[in-house]
């Protein structure tokens, strides 16, 4: 296998983080985004939708979702498991897994994508020209703002995201709050359960 990724990016390191928790060395590249390395003619020809990251599988495979990474990594190390023991408990992962990316991932993505000038013609990843629309800024944060409350009302009840037991869920959390560093955005300071689960995450993640 073969990992194509770039470490600084928020999808490349929710792949990071669960590699290193689960202890699993994978021979890695980085793809610069900062020099536009993933539109270059040769990276393209490895992933023609030019996003990090991606894992070439020894047969030749192309993985190119987080998601799917994970899941297929977690079928060969099942040890330490993080997405769910149970059927039941894989449902709750990939759930809150789901709701994490879209009502809260997406929702930063939007903001800083559409604001962003280094993004100009950019304003989603790959190879499609799109312009940016300043009002997804706007929507976003509104997005935002209703993300937390809900994330905060299930830590309430489990002390991680998608139970009793840190799942990649969690993982994805985490991202989350360091991307949204990135739009100078922080967990709410009325969100007492998130902060006491951040501090637990950071723990948990060493």
């Amino acid at each position: 296998m073969k990992l194509y990724t770039y470490d600084p990016a928020p999808n490349p390191m929710r792949l990071n983080l669960f590699l290193k928790y689960k202890g699993i060395d994978i021979d890695t590249q980085q793809v610069d985004l900062g020099t536009l390395e993933q539109h270059s003619d040769e990276y393209g020809a490895i992933n023609p939708a030019r996003t990090v990251p991606a894992l070439v599988l020894d047969g030749g495979d192309l993985l190119t979702e987080v998601i799917g990474q994970c899941v297929y990594l977690e079928a060969l190390h099942p040890d330490k498991p993080l997405m769910g023991s149970t059927p039941l408990e894989q449902a709750e992962v990939i759930s809150w897994d789901h709701k994490i990316f879209l009502q809260g991932m997406a929702a930063i993505a939007d903001i800083f994508r559409n604001g962003h000038p280094a993004f100009k013609d950019r304003a989603m990843p790959g190879p499609l020209k799109l312009p940016q629309i300043p009002e997804l800024c706007e929507r976003g944060k509104l997005r935002l703002e209703a993300f937390w409350p809900m994330i905060e009302v299930q830590l309430g009840k489990h002390p991680w995201i998608a139970g009793d037991n840190f799942s990649f869920a969690d993982i994805d959390l985490y991202c989350l709050v360091q991307f949204a560093g990135w739009i100078k955005e922080g967990i709410p300071e009325d969100c007492a359960n998130v902060q006491a689960w951040y501090s637990r995450a950071e723990a948990e993640l060493g």
